[in-house]
């Protein structure tokens, strides 16, 4: 069965990694998720990841992700992850009124003209764009 809203499954793949307290989660890579695990490193939310070439034609390859948790506590640093933009119903905005995550606390991950970044960044290039997703 094919996977029809990719991001949601990238999203959901961590989530249950987490749940599950797992260290390392294996994902089939494609360029975005490649960009929105890069931000998710960049911001401190996952330990750290490997990018692996599919070998052979057709093949996929795999993002290996090291998942962060608290020392202390053992809990999950990344609390919630979430979809905004759904394949079903788009979700728009423009630099000014992109949301603020947990006022600030949280990103929210925005596909721009630009390139994938980071709510706060997107707001800095005054660019609006496609929301995709939260992390908190």
């Amino acid at each position: 069965m094919a996977v029809t809203d990719p991001i949601a499954d990238y999203l959901t793949r961590i989530r249950n990694a987490q749940q599950a307290g797992h260290r390392i989660v294996e994902i089939p890579a494609s360029n975005l998720k490649k960009h929105i695990t890069e931000i998710l490193y960049d911001q401190g939310y996952i330990l750290k990841y490997k990018f692996e070439e599919g070998t052979g034609k057709g093949k996929q390859g795999l993002i290996k992700i090291a998942l962060k948790y608290d020392p202390m506590t053992r809990n999950p640093i990344i609390r919630e992850l979430g979809r905004i933009s759904k394949p079903g119903l788009r979700k728009y905005a423009k630099a000014g009124e992109i949301p603020r995550i947990i006022n600030g606390l949280g990103i929210c991950i925005v596909s721009t003209s630009r390139g994938l970044m980071t709510d706060k960044q997107a707001r800095e290039a005054h660019v609006g764009g496609e929301l995709l997703c939260y992390v908190y």
